[in-house]
């Protein structure tokens, strides 16, 4: 059963290429993706990692706290992703403005 790893506090210049070589060293690798900015294109920092459980056990053990192209390494199981809805952000009380008799005193 494979396992998707957080990998977190990366250099904005770390491919997917160097995360690949890095979590190879324990076992193979599935799948390697780093999440950039939609608008801009430039990394935001993180990634994940696929790869079997007992091998993605050992890369948590073996590269989390450790140091990779000048950041020191966050790598735990990744936790399910929460869909936020932004459209129906409860509301936080009245529609606005200051009450009162809107006329002239």
């Amino acid at each position: 059963m494979t396992k998707k790893l957080y990998v977190g506090n990366l250099s904005f210049q770390t491919t997917e290429a160097d995360v690949e070589g890095l979590f190879s060293q324990v076992g193979p690798v599935e799948s390697v993706s780093i999440i950039t900015d939609r608008d801009t294109g430039r990394s935001k920092g993180f990634g994940f990692v696929v790869m079997d459980g007992a091998d993605a056990d050992k890369a948590i053990e073996k590269f989390n706290g450790t140091e990779f192209n000048g950041r020191n390494l966050t790598v735990n199981e990744a936790r399910p992703m929460v869909k936020r809805e932004f459209g129906d952000r409860p509301s936080r009380g009245g529609g606005g403005g200051r009450g009162g008799g809107g006329g002239r005193y």
